[in-house]
């Protein structure tokens, strides 16, 4: 297999409120294509919000809405049982609000990211993320819905006719199933590095006893809250230079290769 020229890095944006602050997030957030923008549900105030989306304009990001669960005290790490119709409306709201900002200094809205327990859910139950992508494509039909890479993500793009980038979560660990884990070790850069090498050269990624996993992914998701991870981008970047999974729409939206 050839090696790829061209993939979206992402990481989160946006997830502050209030007094709480992730000092970390700027560093990261301006080494990547495409930041998802948390939309005040988990995380995020209206000057959050702007002041991210602003960073992102000056900076030449892509941007997305980072959609979660009502749940600010649990990080939207909590899982809720929602409707079909709670969920349209959870995402709808959410991005609709991203969007509005977005507008009026003349951004637009390229993609749609799940948070914390919502993105499990979309992971493990395809009636879910399905529901999920039918909002999204009612906001807007070229949109596009990150999903992790697996079985799911191909299924829904198929089902719902909506562009799905299938992503990679850098940090994780993953079984011969594709399901992903958080990682026995400690956050090794190196190790993180081989990853994206690995992916880049041959579509597939270790994942130990001399095994490897095929992961063609569209994207890989960076955490923002790691300080850690600021540093890991930095080479990364040596490897690939990252670029948006939407390249074309998101070059109509002002986004530019010379600017990187």
């Amino acid at each position: 297999m050839s090696r790829v020229d061209k993939i979206d890095f992402n990481a989160d944006g946006a997830q502050s409120f209030g007094v709480y602050q992730n000092d970390a997030e700027q560093k990261t957030i301006a080494k990547v294509s495409s930041v998802n923008v948390s939309c005040g549900f988990h995380a995020g105030d209206p000057i959050t919000i702007k002041e991210t989306l602003l960073f992102c304009k000056e900076h030449n990001i892509a941007i997305g809405a980072h959609v979660g669960y009502q749940d600010l005290q649990g990080f939207g790490y909590r899982p809720m049982d929602l409707t079909e119709e709670e969920t349209e409306a959870t995402v709808l709201y959410q991005v609709g609000a991203v969007a509005s900002f977005a507008n009026s200094y003349s951004l637009s809205v390229e993609h749609v990211r799940l948070h914390g327990a919502m993105y499990m859910r979309a992971a493990q139950d395809l009636d879910f993320a399905v529901a999920v992508a039918k909002a999204v494509k009612k906001f807007d039909k070229w949109a596009v819905l990150y999903l992790p890479y697996g079985k799911i993500a191909q299924e829904v793009e198929n089902i719902v006719e909506i562009n799905v980038a299938k992503e990679m979560l850098i940090d994780k660990a993953y079984d011969a199933d594709g399901n992903f884990t958080e990682p026995s070790k400690p956050f090794d850069t190196d190790i993180l590095l081989n990853r994206i090498r690995t992916c880049m050269y041959s579509g597939k990624i270790k994942i130990g006893g001399g095994e490897f996993l095929d992961m063609k992914c569209d994207s890989i998701h960076f955490d923002s809250k790691n300080p850690k991870t600021s540093e890991l981008l930095d080479k990364a970047r040596e490897i690939v230079m990252p670029s948006p999974y939407n390249y074309n729409k998101a070059c109509m939206a002002g986004w530019s290769e010379t600017l990187v």
